[in-house]
């Protein structure tokens, strides 16, 4: 289990951008990086164009993929957003988890996107610090 994931405020931008530009659609996109240090912001469409839930393009998908393997990275997080809430894991993203990667979801509070990181195992969750360098 990754115990905090860093990333840089550009990075963090770079994310919140792509949710604002589907909003009010679910966004979704990759983070690759090593040491729990995000290295690369991979965005990716949602084949499920939904308020309320994500599935990624699978040929996107699999091009983000390719594009971590040659860059020498792993597959650290996954990011989306709850557009409407909540502003934490969703019975869906539990029970959909695929990856033992951090979960970032992405909701708006007081009118600001934030971002929240959570590792989900075993049908349950716990929250992961995020570090904005």
């Amino acid at each position: 289990m990754i115990q905090s994931l860093s990333l840089t405020k550009e990075q963090l931008q770079q994310m919140i951008d792509h949710v604002d530009a589907w909003a009010p659609l679910e966004a979704c996109g990759l983070l690759a990086g090593l040491n729990s240090k995000v290295e690369l912001v991979i965005e990716v469409a949602n084949q499920a164009r939904s308020e309320v839930r994500f599935e990624m393009e699978p040929i996107g998908q699999w091009k983000a993929f390719e594009q971590i393997e040659s860059s020498g990275l792993e597959l650290l997080g996954i990011f989306h957003s709850h557009p409407a809430g909540p502003a934490t894991v969703s019975p869906t993203d539990i029970a959909e988890s695929a990856y033992d990667v951090v979960h970032v979801i992405l909701s708006p509070v007081g009118g600001l996107w934030r971002a929240r990181g959570f590792w989900i195992e075993g049908g349950s969750y716990n929250e992961v610090p995020l570090q904005i360098l």
